[in-house]
């Protein structure tokens, strides 16, 4: 079986649809880059905030000054059009990879599942030869055209996507999603004014229909979408479905991204069609045997989806609801599945017996950034650790920081999230369970 998928994978393939997700990709980072920087979000995001939360593993991450931010994103402009044209296209996807994957890992509050998509696709691209066809690196640095390459190439980035949206369809095989409609019951009334399907998001059983087609969409559309027959019904569907998540939810790109990164599943034919206006002069070679030899390359991306298939599953080692503890909640494709908002209110006190003060926690964080905290137990640890240091430099000898946090889920009636007794500046946050939580106080 081994030898047998082994041959198939290194079987001689076109390299069009492998040239076609570059453009397409490099064009809506282009486009995501542009837009990002037109909306203030630079200051917004790096600038403005005093403190800023960071991913686990990664709190050793400086934030750079306002002129490096602003340099680190037109190099990623720049680093997109690279891409986007095949231009000097080795070092424009490590740039593209590394500038991106560093502005997102600055505040984890922004954390969304296609941002961490998108660092994986731009990772893909820097050891993968997408700039062998239809690209300015072989009209005008006469680098060498390529007509084939192994099929593991192109399918790698047909695999990268049939995770991200099987994973996400399989997220949603919980009772909440598909018996009781939630989140959508609660989200789709705020969609009741948009021109032409107000009303179909007002019927009663809107929320239970969308949310069966969202399930049904995401587990079986990378199948239709490998089908020739069933393809271009599959894409249409991609369209209809990105586009309305579009306009019901704040994603940002997401939609386009993925109506862009869909079209590599289309034939080497249809993908020279649209990319005729770009001839190349060289000749083109096959150097398959040469990739095929590469152990090396073969293995890292072995590798790499071996994590990527096992790692969302990590939640299932942690006790209790990942809902409400959120312990490997992310880095899983769950997208959009349930509405989570939460009160927090820390105090601080003087070890010592000093009185207790409450804290404001607009004079630390944004909206956002208080909005995010405040239901997301990692969050709330480095928010209290933040404290203790800010109070510990305010003159405070042994600062004790409490938090009286209140969570609700799906429109359930808020409960409190920990004892808030708790001094958490001397709690962290590690790999172990988060056994300081209260259980999950609901049933569904």
């Amino acid at each position: 079986m081994a030898i047998r998928l082994n041959k198939v994978m290194n079987e001689p393939v076109s390299i069009t649809p492998l040239a076609g997700f570059r453009v397409l990709f490099g064009a809506a980072m282009l486009i995501s880059t542009v837009r990002f920087i037109l909306l203030g979000w630079i200051d917004d995001h790096y600038v403005h905030p005093t403190f800023h939360f960071s991913y686990f593993g990664f709190s050793w991450l400086p934030v750079a000054s306002e002129g490096l931010l602003y340099a680190v994103h037109a190099i990623l402009l720049l680093a997109s059009l690279g891409v986007m044209l095949g231009c000097f296209y080795r070092l424009a996807t490590i740039l593209q990879f590394v500038c991106f994957s560093y502005t997102e890992l600055l505040d984890l509050t922004y954390y969304l599942n296609h941002y961490y998509y998108v660092s994986l696709a731009c990772l893909l691209l820097v050891f993968l030869p997408a700039n062998r066809a239809f690209s300015l690196d072989i009209a005008w640095r006469n680098k060498t055209a390529y007509s084939l390459v192994p099929r593991w190439m192109p399918s790698a980035l047909m695999l990268m996507m049939a995770i991200v949206y099987t994973y996400a369809g399989m997220a949603k095989l919980n009772t909440d999603w598909l018996f009781n409609a939630l989140p959508l019951k609660i989200w789709l009334p705020a969609s009741y004014d948009v021109p032409m399907l107000g009303s179909l998001f007002a019927w009663k059983y809107s929320p239970w229909l969308f949310s069966w087609i969202g399930m049904i969409y995401d587990c079986s559309i990378v199948f239709f979408l490998w089908n020739r027959k069933t393809r271009p019904w599959a894409y249409l569907s991609v369209i209809l479905f990105h586009s309305l998540t579009g306009i019901l939810f704040q994603i940002g790109v997401f939609p386009l991204v993925m109506m862009a990164g869909t079209l590599i599943f289309f034939s080497p034919s249809w993908h020279e069609r649209w990319m005729n206006w770009f001839q190349t002069k060289n000749r083109a070679v096959s150097p398959i045997r040469a990739f095929a030899s590469n152990s090396l390359l073969r293995s890292g991306f072995i590798l790499f989806f071996a994590f990527q298939l096992l790692f969302p599953w990590r939640y299932l080692a942690y006790p209790g609801n990942v809902f409400w503890t959120e312990e490997g909640y992310r880095f899983s494709w769950r997208v959009m599945l349930a509405e989570k908002a939460g009160t927090a209110q820390f105090y601080v006190s003087d070890g010592l017996g000093g009185a207790k003060g409450m804290v404001d926690n607009r004079r630390h964080l944004n909206a956002h950034q208080e909005k995010q905290m405040s239901y997301q137990p990692d969050m709330l640890l480095q928010y209290a650790q933040y404290l203790n240091d800010y109070y510990k430099r305010d003159g405070l000898k042994e600062p004790v920081v409490t938090a009286e946090v209140y969570v609700t889920l799906n429109g359930r009636p808020s409960q409190l999230l920990f004892d808030p007794n708790l001094n958490l500046a001397e709690m962290s946050d590690t790999w172990s369970p988060k056994t300081w939580l209260n259980p999950y106080p609901w049933r569904n």
